[in-house]
């Protein structure tokens, strides 16, 4: 059975048709992450098992985050890129601690990563699973499904800026931060979102900006947006200032299908559909360099939770269907449904962590998620 891949393939998209061995890097970091990655990797192990030799894996762990950066005052070794450049993919957890600014912790690790890897797509779908209330009014019974993709690279979070005058007295010292947009950053990330628009069937993409008030950066963006959409006749555009997008996803969400955005405001958006959908712990997300240069990483959205972790009561959903995205990137579509599948199976059946408001715990919701993996791949 074919089946067709939820991202944009570019021509050196690997194939399935002869046996693939995959060296992935498992970076849990901080707090639920090694949670979740225990359960994304067990997910990802059962398929492997029962592939019938179609794919392998081999799990390389690297212990950096807020523990590494106790014992050595970075979160990752200087190498770190290095050591993971030549990794097929990397599976991530977590990071933040509070024993660890949290511009330390992120930029130190997620953030290197992202853009040293240039990892400038960020994916995030926002799914309504079976068998969860979401607080989104009559959201069980609409039918939605959008997608959020995200320039990963520059905006809001090119690190740009600094600190300067602390010696003045009365608290005088100032901040700058600036926000980049590059015509070359905005235009792959906007092509990469028609793109994927036109592999769905309602084929509309809404750009969400702040032109009005950001007359620069972003009058940039929406005048890219503009030229790319004349070579996409066939899909449906829309403008939307990104408050008046934060009031559509709860007022009319069955308007969205594609949602494009800025570095800051794809965050802020996404992680507001997932609440739509009943908890962050359901969020999952795929950072791509779609040109296959260096490893792609796929990630839970939400944090390390230090209030529950250690507590065996973290969702493992975001990270499990992250792991579905890693395979789809990899080559491994209808693998990659399956997941998706035992996804919705399991909470059908009401086996929810207390998030979502269940009782079960993260190895509770792992091993229903394997029980119902539908798929025998040795027998496509």
């Amino acid at each position: 059975m074919q089946t067709t891949s939820r991202f944009p393939a570019p021509p050196s998209a690997p194939t399935t048709e002869a046996p693939r061995a995959f060296d992935i890097a498992a970076i849990p970091a901080d707090g639920i992450g090694h949670d979740v990655v225990a359960a994304g990797r067990e997910v990802v192990d059962a398929l492997a098992k029962a592939s019938g030799g179609r794919f392998s894996v081999t799990w390389s762990e690297f212990d950096w985050g807020s523990e590494y950066h106790a014992r050595h005052g970075v979160m990752m070794p200087e190498d770190g890129r290095e050591q993971v450049a030549q990794k097929d993919a990397i599976f991530f957890g977590a990071v933040g601690w509070p024993t660890v600014p949290d511009h330390v912790s992120l930029w130190g690790l997620r953030l290197a990563l992202c853009q040293g890897f240039d990892q400038w797509a960020n994916i995030r779908p926002v799914q309504f699973l079976p068998g969860i209330t979401p607080p989104l009014r009559d959201g069980e019974r609409r039918d939605l499904d959008w997608i959020v993709v995200r320039e990963n690279s520059e905006g809001e979070y090119s690190g740009f800026g600094g600190r300067n005058f602390a010696g003045r007295p009365d608290h005088q010292e100032f901040s700058v931060q600036s926000a980049v947009f590059s015509e070359y950053g905005s235009e792959r990330i906007i092509r990469f979102a028609f793109e994927l628009a036109m592999t769905r069937p309602r084929r509309k993409l809404s750009k969400v900006t702040k032109s009005n008030a950001q007359q620069h950066g972003m009058v940039l963006w929406d005048d890219v947006f503009d030229r790319v959409a004349a070579d996409y006749p066939e899909v449906t555009t829309e403008s939307v200032l990104v408050d008046a997008m934060a009031a559509k996803f709860v007022l009319k969400p069955e308007d969205l299908d594609v949602v494009v955005a800025s570095n800051l405001h794809a965050d802020v958006l996404s992680d507001l559909g997932s609440a739509l959908a009943g908890s962050l712990g359901l969020a999952s997300s795929a950072n791509l360099n779609p040109e296959r240069r260096f490893p792609s990483m796929f990630e839970p959205v939400h944090g390390s939770a230090p209030d529950i972790a250690g507590k065996g009561i973290a969702n493992p959903l975001g990270a499990i269907g992250s792991a579905s995205l890693m395979l789809d990137h990899l080559g491994l579509a209808e693998e990659a449904r399956a997941i998706q599948r035992a996804i919705e199976e399991t909470t059908r059946r009401g086996v929810l962590t207390p998030d979502v408001g269940g009782t079960a715990t993260t190895k509770d919701v792992t091993a229903a998620v394997i029980d119902h993996l539908a798929l025998v791949p040795a027998a496509v």
